[in-house]
């Protein structure tokens, strides 16, 4: 346990030492937390139930975190380490194949859980922040919605045989994603054909869930959203345990 840990911090350091990484997760939801609260403010709306439009915005923000730690991130990363042989070397010492992957794993988490911290710590200092939900609730939604997204981060990473190519399939699926599936703009404002094709986008379920959960809405309403996620995580893992490799191509 002692070599994990020391993986672990060794990984944190080194996140947080990549600009593009912590530029991301933890300060572009913030940018767009004061753009847009400045912008529309935070003053109970009706069609929120009496939540205003940063309160509605900050669990859409964090499902732009998760996406941001599974697609971007987590899939760059890993493939980088197995094209410059890192993954090679960190599997010949005495470290637990597990161990390795789950040290990635818990850093991605870790950062994931921060930008959401920032966000919620901001939006209540600055914007008075609301928040009518179950903490315990939102953060079973937030793990779930997180694990679905890491694992197919691990896909990505698997399959796909370069960081560069890694970065270039991720950022496709990311920007449509995170534009269209209520993370950044109210789907409401999207014409009814937008809306249907984003309903088939894995992100939209997170956000309707973390949304649905944070306005205080029971559980039961989303079992759907939650089926789904669930089957993905379950799909993923299995994919990704099946094509990982520590390896590159020869």
């Amino acid at each position: 346990m002692k070599g994990f840990w020391k993986l672990t911090l060794m990984e944190a350091k080194l996140f947080l030492r990549e600009p593009a990484a912590t530029f991301f997760t933890l300060v572009l939801p913030l940018m767009m937390l004061f753009l847009f609260g400045s912008i529309f403010g935070n003053e109970p709306e009706p069609s929120y139930e009496g939540l205003g439009s940063v309160d509605v915005s900050v669990p859409g923000y964090t499902a732009m975190i998760i996406a941001t730690s599974g697609l971007l991130a987590l899939p760059a990363v890993m493939a980088l380490y197995r094209e410059r042989g890192i993954l090679r070397r960190l599997k010949a010492t005495p470290l637990r194949p597990l161990a390795i992957l789950g040290a990635q794993l818990v850093v991605i988490l870790l950062m994931t859980v921060l930008g959401m911290a920032l966000l919620v710590v901001a939006g209540k200092l600055v914007f008075g922040l609301r928040f009518n939900g179950n903490p315990l609730e939102v953060m079973a939604a937030f793990l779930l919605s997180s694990l679905s997204f890491f694992a197919f981060g691990f896909v990505l990473a698997s399959v796909l045989p370069t960081a560069r190519s890694a970065q270039t399939v991720a950022m496709v699926l990311f920007y449509p994603m995170i534009f269209l599936s209520g993370a950044t703009f109210p789907r409401e404002i999207f014409p009814e054909n937008v809306r249907q094709l984003a309903q088939v986008l894995p992100l939209s379920h997170a956000v309707t869930l973390l949304q649905g959960l944070w306005m205080g809405k029971p559980w039961g309403n989303y079992w759907a959203e939650v089926g789904l996620l669930t089957a993905l995580l379950i799909i993923f893992v299995g994919v990704s345990v099946r094509t990982f490799r520590w390896e590159p191509k020869n």
